[in-house]
């Protein structure tokens, strides 16, 4: 998200959800291509991005660490906290992250590999310009709740919830 407060509107994932989306993932990135390896953005790319080194039998899987956002969902300045090594210009690496939101990240990690594929599980319309391949599309006011981020809580009905 782009501001301070997170929006009303949340789209929580589950592990069987995020684990067939990333399999869908695997299933368009599989299609005529090899690759060297995989570049996973951490944190949110690294469970899609074993998922995906499973299912298309890569064993290089690298990180590419930066943090875009701050504790309270506000995005803050990027900072690369860890490279990759020799990489080139990224032909013939996938990048693997969770989401494109802004477009931010996505587009610092694109300045590093302009080559390379970037593809995501989901994707914001102010970010999907910048990946080549996503399988989900979100409105850009909605917050992804992924399942390494929330605990199994008791829900008020919507109804409940409008009441007050």
């Amino acid at each position: 998200m782009a501001d301070s407060n997170p929006s009303p509107k949340t789209f929580p994932v589950s592990w069987e959800e995020l684990h067939r989306n990333a399999k869908a993932l695997a299933w368009r990135l599989i299609e005529g291509r090899s690759w060297h390896g995989i570049i996973a953005i951490a944190r949110g790319g690294l469970v899609p991005a074993a998922i995906i080194a499973r299912e298309l039998d890569l064993r290089v899987v690298d990180t590419i660490c930066i943090k875009s956002y701050s504790d309270d969902h506000a995005r803050g300045e990027i900072r690369i906290l860890k490279n990759i090594v020799n990489p080139g210009d990224g032909d013939g690496w996938l990048i693997i992250d969770d989401l494109v939101d802004t477009g931010y990240t996505a587009k610092a990690v694109r300045e590093l590999l302009p080559k390379a594929h970037f593809a995501t599980v989901y994707a914001k319309p102010a970010g999907k310009p910048m990946v080549d391949t996503y399988i989900t599309e979100v409105s850009q006011d909605t917050w992804i709740y992924f399942p390494w981020d929330v605990e199994p809580q008791f829900a008020q009905p919507l109804a409940a919830q409008r009441r007050g």
